[in-house]
């Protein structure tokens, strides 16, 4: 009975702020929404037993709407006096948020409780693994090659973002490792010679 209340409440609490998403006209607020309906969301899965999509949820998503919002903020031109004045404007809006999301651990702790604290077995009760051990076995023994081919798929990407965003400015310093490396000592070590007491002031 309690896993089923806090099915409807994390369900509810995940529609209200999935629109709040696109409805808030504050971009601050919608990437607060935002990061509560991926924690009702990791909420749900671990409520169905799957707990690794729960973490994956909140490691991948939240993690990456964080680094994305950082990003945001280093590359616009943000004044960071103004932005500090209007933190207590959010206030109300990021406890509510934390409000909800330990209630949502609350919820979910105690369902699981009830509910025994085991996760959902693979294989309909022949096998005591649970979901993150067997997805571990299939995916690094059966699809290790394609699990490697997307790592090097991902990899490209990030070289080919890299490339296009990089951009040659005059005037800017920046570091030739060819240079570096070619560099002999006679370019880079100056000897004098210092007769005695020549140095002293």
């Amino acid at each position: 009975m309690l896993a089923a209340i806090a099915f409807y409440v994390l369900a509810a609490i995940a529609v209200i702020s999935a629109f709040a998403v696109i409805a808030a006209r504050n971009p601050v607020h919608s990437v607060l929404f935002l990061i509560l309906t991926f924690f009702t969301a990791a909420g749900l899965f671990v409520l169905l037993g799957a707990e690794f999509l729960a973490m994956l949820l909140v490691v991948v998503y939240v993690g990456a709407v964080a680094v994305l919002f950082l990003f945001v903020v280093m590359m616009l031109d943000v004044d960071f006096a103004e932005l500090k004045q209007g933190f207590l404007s959010y206030m109300p809006v990021g406890a509510l948020v934390a409000a909800a999301l330990l209630a949502e651990l609350v919820l979910v702790a105690s369902a699981a409780s009830s509910a025994g604290g085991a996760p959902i077995a693979i294989g309909q009760g022949e096998s005591e693994t649970t979901n993150a051990a067997a997805i571990g076995q299939v995916l690094y023994t059966e699809y290790l090659l394609v699990f490697q081919l997307a790592g090097l798929v991902l990899f490209v990407a990030m070289i080919g973002a890299i490339v296009l965003t990089l951009r040659h400015r005059p005037g800017v310093k920046k570091q030739d490792v060819g240079a570096q490396v070619g560099r002999r000592r006679s370019e880079g070590v100056e000897l004098k010679d210092v007769r005695p007491g020549q140095g002293l002031g």
